[in-house]
């Protein structure tokens, strides 16, 4: 036994020789004021602080419905926990106490705040006594034993000095890092690694607050194996029991560990009922793993699903799956379907390095309406298209090569075959560019073969087949400072080879010259606004093109081509359609103008302005079947802003105003706002378009105290006079747990307003149930950030 240097003081000499190696440190002592028994306080009480009481760093950190959190009232000292430590035979024991008597080679007796120290392991106590011939150490409470994120207390112990075995009883622990506390009846550190805490309690409520808690007969910790097991498990609510686990298995570190995850319950999609999942998951290797999660729906029966991931030196692969056999509430709406139901989505992605990356996405499922009526695991949203695609691609500073199949599954019976996307088996596009001299020369290229079931079709929606594009491209660009030029001349080359076309031989080709011409100055200055110091830039930009293409494309097949809505950005393009089965003839002169103001502290653009038109030298006369072309002699004025006058604070607005009848023809509008903390979120927007489309659309979650938050959205459209759109909530949070409940519209395939009941339990180191966060980040700017800071993920 190794102790210091201060002697006690004692009437025996034999006594004072012995004890002249012992520590007395500190003057505490015993008992309570009055000579009143006190209860101790326990592990998470002596470590807690009131909001009011914690650091500066400390309160900002901490969300604003949190009362308090933990400060370690003491030194850690460097060492481990007593549940983290590693006692040694041959490790000199330290003891120090106000009071002592020592027996030679028998019996050490210290009273009065006693410590106690072997390697790791450390602890202080009321009272201690050591029997030197048993190597054993018997600690009077109030006990307290701290280290590196992690306090313990007890009423009393028993230490063992040969095997380092510690047993508390009455034990209340605290662990800083998740914030987990907790008690038991008796805890055991059996060995270095291993500990067993009896009829057990652990919740991450602060002290005093057990709105939720796990509780089991037996909890075992494996620290060598990275993780523990509890028998007799159940959930606690508000000190009700609501679930029970016979077993459980849960990791205690950052290793994986098959088991049961915590069950999910909830409100289904399907409108059905509840529904009650347990998913259990399977550590398969350190490379891949798999999830299965059987799940009773009310109204449906038994409905599985799997998710398996596989990791590789190149990059992950993920598989899901969901299966019902016998889905009662489908076979019963559906006369004549069995009721056997699936879904599956299928993504890899692979980097091969040097440019080369691989990737496919594969979903599909058994029906049109599996989506909205069972799935809750696929990475699908409700779409009208599934796709199917897989390729490679190569990717350099001069060139870009990517090859691939693809394909979709149309699960909306609003879409006729003939507007249904086609296949492409396979596409192959590149493109690259080199500089020869003081010129540039580029070229893009494609090659697709186009694919889709036209049996019952007529026309040239009957028509399948190849097409091969490539538009080379020879440009002089100039760039200075103050401003560019940059002009250009192109050959848009296009041959078809075509199955069951109706109008001749199916092999032909079109050859489009185009000119064009782009030219832009800039000018700033600087100055100051608020006090705050920005530069303002004036960007005045002439944009010409020209394309000699035939008027009569209307022989062709449309594989992939459509008309693009005209913006903005459109002012500065040749052509007026997506795809390749048109080319536009144009002849077109574009003025606009672009001023824009950056925070010279910051370097943010605080605010830009633009506006611009295209005047017309001829006329438009390529169409799409009808659509496209255009007689008048100048286009509406397209502009948009862009206002960031606060970094929590963006207004974005963009239109087309027709100067000859003085008319607006669209015109989009978006105001976004949130808190730093995104507590406080909203969104404004209005969408018009003449004729077709006008629509509101708000959205907002505002708190109303610090721990109740009200959450909606409504989207009206005017030109039906009719709600399209609603989400309407509650949501209630505090420091241990969260829910959020809402009602959802939402407009359906038939143009019917359905509406359902969301809600998501949230309890903190634990996870939660149910899936109204989803909805609600689709419907809400900013949602998913808030979800991510308030419970701490990537």
């Amino acid at each position: 036994m190794s102790c210091p240097e201060r002697p006690l003081q004692s009437p025996n000499p034999r006594w004072q020789r012995r004890y002249g190696r012992l520590l007395l440190a500190g003057m505490l002592g015993l008992g309570g004021a009055n000579g009143h028994a006190q209860t101790p306080p326990s592990a998470a009480e002596i470590d807690w602080r009131p909001r009011a009481e914690l650091p500066e760093d400390a309160r900002q950190a901490l969300p604003p419905f949190c009362e308090g959190g933990y400060l370690p009232s003491g030194p850690a000292e460097g060492v481990a926990s007593a549940l983290a430590g590693g006692a040694a035979a041959d490790l000199p024991l330290e003891a120090s106490g106000l009071n002592a008597r020592y027996e030679i080679d028998q019996e050490l007796l210290l009273q009065g705040d006693v410590r106690i120290r072997q390697g790791q392991f450390q602890v202080s106590g009321s009272q201690a006594l050591y029997n030197q011939t048993e190597g054993a150490v018997s600690v009077q409470g109030p006990l307290v034993s701290r280290g590196s994120g992690f306090l313990l207390t007890g009423d009393d112990a028993d230490y063992n000095v040969q095997t380092g075995r510690l047993d508390v009883n009455t034990a209340t622990f605290l662990l800083h890092g998740p914030e987990m506390r907790g008690h038991a009846s008796r805890l055991a550190r059996i060995s270095e690694q291993q500990v067993v805490i009896q009829d057990g309690l652990l919740t991450t409520c602060g002290p005093g607050q057990n709105d939720w808690a796990i509780v089991a007969s037996e909890i075992r910790l494996d620290r060598a194996e990275g993780f523990g097991t509890a028998r007799h498990v159940r959930l606690e609510v508000l000190d009700v029991p609501v679930f029970y686990w016979p077993w459980a298995s849960f990791p205690i570190d950052d290793r994986r560990k098959s088991g049961f995850l915590y069950p999910q319950f909830g409100s289904s999609s399907a409108g059905s009922g509840g529904f009650l999942s347990v998913p259990y998951y399977l550590n398969l290797a350190p490379n891949y793993d798999a999830t299965l999660t059987p799940q009773y729906i009310h109204g449906r029966g038994l409905f599985n699903e799997a998710e398996g991931r596989y990791l590789s030196s190149v990059g992950e692969t993920v598989l899901q799956v969901g299966y019902i056999a016998n889905d009662s509430e489908f076979a019963d709406t559906n006369p004549g379907e069995s009721g056997e139901r699936w879904g599956l989505d299928f993504t890899t992605e692979a980097d091969f390095r040097s440019g080369w990356r691989g990737y496919g996405d594969f979903s599909a499922v058994s029906d049109n309406d599996y989506l909205s009526d069972l799935n809750r695991s696929l990475a699908i949203n409700q779409a009208t298209h599934l796709q199917r695609k897989g390729g490679f691609s190569y990717r350099s500073a001069q060139q870009y090569f990517d090859a691939y199949l693809n394909d979709y599954q149309t699960i909306s019976e609003r879409i006729s075959n003939a507007n249904k996307p086609y296949a492409q088996l396979p596409e192959v596009i590149y493109a690259g560019q080199a500089e020869a001299g003081v010129f540039e020369t580029s070229v893009e290229s494609q090659y697709t073969y186009f694919y889709r079931d036209n049996e019952g079709l007529t026309g040239l929606e009957r028509a399948n087949g190849q097409r091969f594009r490539a538009r080379p491209e020879l440009a002089l660009p100039m760039r200075a400072l103050w401003g560019f030029s940059r002009p250009s001349f192109s050959v848009d080359y296009t041959r078809y080879e075509l199955e069951d076309y109706v109008l001749g031989d199916g092999s032909f080709d079109r050859t489009v010259p185009i000119a064009e011409w782009d030219n832009g100055l800039y000018f700033d200055r600087q100055g100051s606004l608020f006090d705050v110091p920005y530069n303002q830039t004036l960007e005045p930009r002439l944009y010409y093109a020209w394309a000699d293409a035939d008027a009569d494309q209307n022989d062709i097949p449309d594989f992939d081509t459509a008309l693009q809505t005209f913006r903005f950005d459109q002012l500065f393009q040749p052509g007026r359609f997506t795809g390749g089965d048109r080319v536009a003839d144009t002849n077109q002169l574009t003025v606009a103008l672009t001023s824009r103001f950056n925070d010279l502290v910051t370097g943010a653009e605080r605010a830009r302005f633009s506006i611009g038109q295209v005047q017309y030298f001829e006329d438009r006369e390529v169409t799409l079947f009808g659509a496209g072309a255009g007689t008048r002699s100048r286009s509406p004025l397209a502009g948009e802003v862009v206002l960031n006058p606060l970094d929590t604070l963006e207004i974005r607005s963009s239109g087309l105003w027709d100067p000859d009848t003085g008319d607006t023809e669209e015109g989009r509008s978006l105001l976004t706002f949130h808190s730093t903390d995104y507590r406080y979120l909203a969104t404004l927007g209005h969408t018009y378009s003449q004729d077709q489309l006008e629509q509101t659309d708000v959205g907002a979650v505002f708190p109303v105290t610090d721990r109740v938050s009200v959450i909606g959205r409504w989207v009206y459209d005017s030109e039906l006079d009719r709600t399209v759109g609603s989400l309407a909530g509650l949501e209630y949070n505090n420091c241990c747990w969260s829910v959020q409940m809402v009602h959802q519209g939402y407009l359906t395939d038939d143009q019917q307003l359905e509406n359902r009941i969301l809600f998501q339990v949230q309890l903190k180191g634990l996870g939660g149930s149910g899936g109204a966060s989803a909805q609600i980040s689709e419907a809400i700017y900013g949602f998913d950030e808030r979800e991510r800071r308030r419970y701490g993920t990537p």
